[in-house]
């Protein structure tokens, strides 16, 4: 799973995510790709099972890319442990997401084929998302794909 390899503060503070993704919000890279409609959390895991998922539809053909990171630590107390003495370890790793904010993208697969595996991963996330395409760089109509 993602994480990273360094980090200058063991443990943060979770912020406020207030606004919408002015970076990473246009598709750079490939032909479709899988964009937030709002903020959250994403862990390292939940982007790790929507990879997964897309590969796997695809078959492995295509390319794939992951335009986020999960660069912020969770931490998390222990269970049945009284209030105070400090912060929690660190349990996982998340990435901080924005409405707008560009997640995944595919190149080299068709349409319909894009359009399913993006929808698979999806399902994967905790955040509502929507599938753009380059051309239209817009939500790829339902009744076109399923010609």
């Amino acid at each position: 799973m993602l994480e990273p390899s360094k980090q200058k503060y063991r443990r943060t503070f979770r912020g406020r995510m207030k606004g919408k993704a002015w970076r990473g919000s246009t598709i750079v890279f490939g032909e479709y790709a899988l964009k937030s409609m709002e903020c959250g959390f994403v862990t390292a895991r939940q982007i790790e099972a929507a990879r997964k998922a897309m590969s796997h539809h695809t078959k492995r053909g295509g390319k794939i890319w992951i335009r986020i990171f999960p660069d912020k630590p969770i931490t998390k107390k222990p269970a049945e442990v009284r209030m105070g003495s400090g912060k929690g370890m660190v349990d996982h790793f998340s990435a901080v997401v924005r409405p707008g904010t560009v997640l995944f993208e595919m190149a080299g697969v068709s349409p319909t084929l894009a359009r399913e595996a993006l929808r698979l991963a999806s399902h994967k996330l905790s955040v509502d998302t929507t599938i753009l395409s380059r051309d239209a760089d817009e939500v790829i109509p339902e009744a076109t794909v399923g010609e």
